[in-house]
This record gives C-alpha cells, sequence and structure tokens, in this order.
C-alpha cells in the first residue's frame, strides 16, 4: 500500500538516498530543500528514473521558524493525510551560528524546526503513521540556555552533540504524552560518518555508503519491526534498537527540553 511519506532535507545525502528508494516502491513522497533548483535536480533526477509514485516539492529555510511554519501550512494546504514524516534536515558546520530569531542554528534547524513541523502536522495523522527523527551517536546534555537562544555555543560539535539529544529528548517526550493515540515516534542514529555533504565538512573524510543510512531510514519508515517502537531509539552503528544518552531516558528533562522550545514558539 503506497504511503505518503515528509522528506526534509531531501535534496542530498541520506535524504536524497532515502527518496530514490522510497520513490522507486512507489510512495507518494513530498520532498523538502532549502535549495530551489536543488529541489528542481531532485524532482527530475527522481521523475526520469524507475518510479509510479507522486512527487511534491517544497522549499523551506528551517533556520528561520516562520518557514517552518509555512511549509507545514502549504503541506496542510495541499494534503489531508500524511503517514510518514522523516526529519532528517540537518547541519553542523555553518558560516553564520546564529539565525534571525536569535537561535544558535544548530538547534533551529536540528532541534527546533523538525519539532514545530511534527506539531503543526500531527492532524493529518494517525495512530499508524510514524515520525522518524534524524538522531546520532553524538549526544551531549542539552543547556537549556543554549537551547532558548540565551548561551552562545562557539565549537560545531558540542552544538551539534546536544541538538541532537535535544531532538531524542522531544521526540521521547511526544512518544510518551500521546501514548498508543498518537503516532510512532522514533529517532534514529542512521549509522556514524556516513557519506554526507556534513561528514566531508565537517570531519574532512569521504564517509561510508549512504546506502546505510537509506536502509534503516526505509524500514523505520515502513517496516513492522518499527511499529511498536515509539519512544524508542535505533543504532544503526550497533544494528539494533538500544539505550540512547541517559538524559533521554529522565522524562522530566525531556519535558524541561519541551517546554523551553514551547516558550520560545
Amino acid at each position: 500500500m503506497p504511503k505518503t511519506i515528509l522528506i526534509t532535507g531531501a535534496t542530498d545525502g541520506i535524504g536524497l538516498e532515502t527518496a530514490k528508494r522510497l520513490y522507486s516502491e512507489g510512495h507518494t513522497l513530498l520532498l523538502h530543500g532549502r535549495n530551489p533548483e536543488k529541489l528542481a535536480t531532485t524532482e527530475k533526477a527522481l521523475a526520469n528514473a524507475r518510479g509510479t509514485g507522486l512527487i511534491y516539492t517544497y522549499r523551506a529555510d528551517l533556520s528561520q521558524l516562520s518557514e517552518a511554519d509555512a511549509l507545514a501550512d502549504a503541506i496542510i494546504k495541499e494534503h489531508d493525510h500524511l503517514d510518514v514524516i522523516i526529519n532528517n534536515a540537518g547541519v553542523m558546520r555553518v558560516p553564520e551560528t546564529v539565525t534571525q530569531d536569535g537561535l544558535d542554528v544548530r538547534f533551529a534547524v536540528n532541534t527546533v524546526a523538525p519539532y514545530v513541523l511534527t506539531k503543526r502536522l500531527l492532524p493529518l495523522m494517525r495512530p499508524a503513521s510514524r515520525v522518524v527523527n534524524l538522531s546520532s551517536a553524538a549526544q551531549a546534555p542539552v543547556e537549556l540556555d543554549a537551547l532558548r537562544g540565551t548561551k552562545r555555543l562557539l565549537d560545531d560539535m558540542p552544538a551539534y552533540a546536544q541538538s541532537k539529544l535535544a531532538l531524542t529528548m522531544w521526540n521521547n517526550a511526544l512518544a510518551a504524552s500521546f501514548g498508543s493515540e498518537g503516532p510512532v515516534f522514533v529517532a534514529v542514529n542512521p549509522g556514524s560518518l556516513l557519506a554526507s555533504k556534513m561528514v566531508k565538512d565537517g570531519f574532512g573524510v569521504a564517509g561510508k555508503s549512504l546506502s546505510i543510512g537509506a536502509d534503516i531510514l526505509t524500514r523505520a519508515a515502513l517496516s513492522d519491526e518499527f511499529a511498536n517502537a515509539s519512544g524508542q531509539y535505533f543504532d544503526n552503528d550497533k544494528g539494533s534498537f538500544a539505550p540512547p544518552h541517559p538524559d533521554a531516558l529522565n522524562a522530566s528533562k525531556c519535558q524541561a527540553v519541551v517546554e523551553a522550545m514551547e516558550r520560545l514558539l
């Protein structure tokens, strides 16, 4: 049965590789990107490939929360249901680390924008739907002042690691809040040092095959093994479900992250 699937950050890296795979299987894809030319190129490449699905494209700069809201508006206007959200878009090393909203760009893109998008799109989803959040092996305790933008994190890796744990924490908080009444919320480390632009820019290495990440995201989106995995963390470096950072298992700390974002919004 074809699904309707939103993939953020779908114009390169793991997002693009996952889009290719899902399109070839006949699913309807809602592809998000920041660059209109890359979005058009992606749409053309998929349309010329073997696949029977439909493609919708949406441009938004997720470092600006107003654009995350506008993206949600556009999707709600054009679609009456959504089976899967893959919150894949992410940044680590950027020239300017502070957004127009005064937030750290790593938190804005990696943590807050996917939260905004997910919360806005939940009315289109059913209990069998899934939200797949791209976490990371890099997870560090979240400084709420940094999440709020009142403290500046100068180094890329600590900011990235905090933003990915914060994402995992709100994933678990929403899973607990909705229980069986909501969709499946699952956080996934797609694999360390895959051959994405982020890895090349951040670590200067070619990286491992992107198919490793696309494989697990496709499974998380569609396979039965994730049907009852709400609130869990899949570590693809280990190839199994595993405990995330201990803070993501602390309900009060997870709720504090959600409350900090809600105050921002």
